[in-house]
């Protein structure tokens, strides 16, 4: 059994055009569903190119760290636990990315959230210095508006914000 436990330390971008496409390495089908969101944690389940499963437990905020554990469970499992979730489940594709020494993912998201794209990118410290490549804009690293959760439990009522800068 696959567990990590770990601080992650991530800012996240609204992309603002396509030119990351041409730098693309490897790309995911990625199916997320949150079986419960508290004021201090997540529980996200995730099915990853319908083959590997975790669930993870996260600390809640929008902000640079948080802690996070995540472990691996059988597919057939995660695939009756979306079934439980609060909300609806988010579907992207995940696009990975190189640029600037980094590994940047970039979330194109589907279904309700359709014209969406987010970029992102984990640190090993909250004050690494990072590139920003010039398909990215606005940084929406503390706006709790674009996380994962929230997109997924208010699904089609939330309003996907146009992708532009400023």
């Amino acid at each position: 059994m696959w567990v990590a436990m770990a601080i992650e330390i991530e800012r996240k971008f609204l992309v603002v055009n396509d030119e990351w496409r041409k730098h693309v390495v490897k790309s995911s089908q990625v199916r997320q569903a949150y079986l419960a969101r508290g004021k201090n944690t997540s529980l996200r389940i995730r099915i990853v190119d319908q083959r590997v499963a975790t669930i993870t437990i996260k600390s809640t905020g929008a902000r640079l760290s948080r802690q996070e554990f995540e472990y691996s469970v059988p597919t057939t499992d995660a695939e009756a636990l979306v079934g439980l979730s609060e909300g609806g489940a988010l579907t992207k594709t995940r696009h990975d990315v190189p640029f600037g020494g980094l590994l940047w993912e970039v979330d194109v998201f589907e279904g309700d959230h359709s014209g969406l794209i987010i970029g992102e990118v984990e640190l090993l410290h909250e004050n690494q210095i990072v590139h920003l490549p010039n398909w990215v804009g606005r940084e929406i690293t503390s706006d709790e508006r674009f996380s994962n959760s929230r997109l997924a439990h208010e699904g089609s009522s939330f309003a996907v914000p146009v992708a532009v800068d400023g």
